[in-house]
């Protein structure tokens, strides 16, 4: 089943593989139990299924969605095994991630075609990786021959503006920033308008991760994007929610706020790596019709990985 292409390298396979390690032996230890002294998928065993995929994160609804899918092909096929439960849950969760609109993404950190500069808003409550995830994005698209430009419009916490710039530095990519307690369309503005007089192929906004109140953050998130559109009518492109998969149902919870607070089009999940709950994806993927298009599976830079939904399934039952 492994899409290995020279995009999706070898180590990009065993650094998901190493990523979702914790997710895979926690979930397939617990379905183990559940399949001991069983032959046939039947009610105790779904049931069992269920509590599986829901402590996984995968959430209630989906949760239901897939046992009914399961239910429905057990009552098909009358001599249905329980050997078979593995085959038959991969390849409901694979078709369930197509219909959630998170398709496997063919190309490497590319930016749509005839769009340049392609300007991306990113938004997500503080200690998620957001910044992270910026800098991070900002060095994989450097490396793919993009130039790119930051905007530090997180003014709020002195740590964010001062952890773009490190990143800056670290990737030779321009920062711009006003300092603390600027206002962040000030920001957004000139950015766009730097990245504009210097040809940029990317640029990349930081917003402030503060979950005030929803009418404060749909408001200041709002003026920014006005900002960025009087300088390049139509940006920003895209507006990318990173959300951290080790909080499980909190990020969830997150998900819901922003998708009322502003139009995001894209999502990122983070943090994988250190988590047993990597059922998340599946369930925020089902939930909100949003592409998945970035997951985080460890440290290093190259762990910032573009959604391939193919190659996520896989790693997840990989034995």
């Amino acid at each position: 089943m492994a899409f290995l292409s020279n995009i999706f390298s070898k180590e990009k396979k065993e650094s998901l593989d190493h990523g979702l390690q914790k997710s895979k032996e926690s979930f397939f230890g617990k379905l183990g139990k559940a399949l001991v002294g069983k032959s046939t998928v039947d009610d105790e065993v779904l049931d069992h299924l269920e509590e599986i995929l829901i402590s996984s994160d995968v959430g209630v609804d989906t949760t239901l969605k897939i046992i009914k899918r399961i239910q429905d092909r057990v009552a098909k096929d009358k001599y249905l095994g329980a050997s078979e439960l593995d085959r038959i849950l991969k390849e409901e969760i694979a078709s369930l991630l197509s219909e959630s609109n998170s398709a496997s993404i063919e190309g490497d950190f590319e930016t749509p075609s005839n769009t340049k500069p392609y300007v991306l808003m990113v938004v997500g409550v503080n200690g998620v990786g957001k910044t992270t995830t910026i800098g991070k994005l900002s060095a994989q698209f450097k490396k793919n021959g993009k130039n790119v430009v930051l905007g530090a419009a997180d003014t709020f916490r002195a740590a964010a503006v001062d952890q773009l710039k490190l990143w800056g530095e670290r990737n030779g990519v321009p920062v711009i920033s006003k300092g603390m307690n600027t206002d962040p369309s000030a920001v957004a503005f000139e950015t766009v308008q730097r990245g504009v007089e210097l040809g940029s192929d990317v640029i990349i906004i930081d917003t402030a991760g503060r979950l005030h109140t929803k009418t404060n953050l749909m408001n200041e998130l709002s003026k920014i994007k006005r900002s960025i559109e009087k300088v390049l009518p139509g940006a920003p492109h895209d507006v990318l929610l990173v959300l951290d998969g080790s909080t499980g149902q909190n990020a969830v919870i997150q998900a819901r706020e922003f998708t009322k607070a502003t139009e995001v089009t894209c999502m990122a999940i983070t943090k994988l790596d250190g988590t047993a709950k990597g059922g998340v994806v599946i369930g925020i993927s089902d939930e909100f019709k949003i592409p998945v298009k970035y997951i985080g599976v460890g440290e290093k830079v190259d762990d910032l990985q573009l959604f391939n939904k193919t190659e996520f399934v896989d790693s997840l039952f990989k034995k």
